[in-house]
């Protein structure tokens, strides 16, 4: 457990390094968790005869990110409760 938490808080730094720190309407969040879920659904399918090309390829990098998302949104859910 400790070391899918430590990539997910990796994964999150990296975030914030590329992007910044993220605020964005929820409907915006979930919008972009939504894309990530969908590159898990297609490194799924990566072994399959027709799947499309992707480079969605990695199953478990595509968890963290999804994860890292998620908690990115559940950041600023929990702070803007705390007005």
């Amino acid at each position: 457990m400790h070391q899918v938490n430590k990539a997910v808080f990796e994964e999150r730094e990296r975030q914030n390094e590329k992007w910044g720190r993220q605020k964005h309407s929820y409907l915006r969040w979930y919008t972009i968790l939504g894309e990530e879920v969908g590159e898990v659904a297609e490194a799924l399918q990566q072994d399959m005869v027709n799947a499309k090309s992707t480079d969605a390829d990695d199953l478990y990098k595509e968890l963290i990110q999804v994860a890292a998302v998620a908690s990115a949104f559940a950041e600023q859910v929990k702070s803007e409760s705390k007005r």
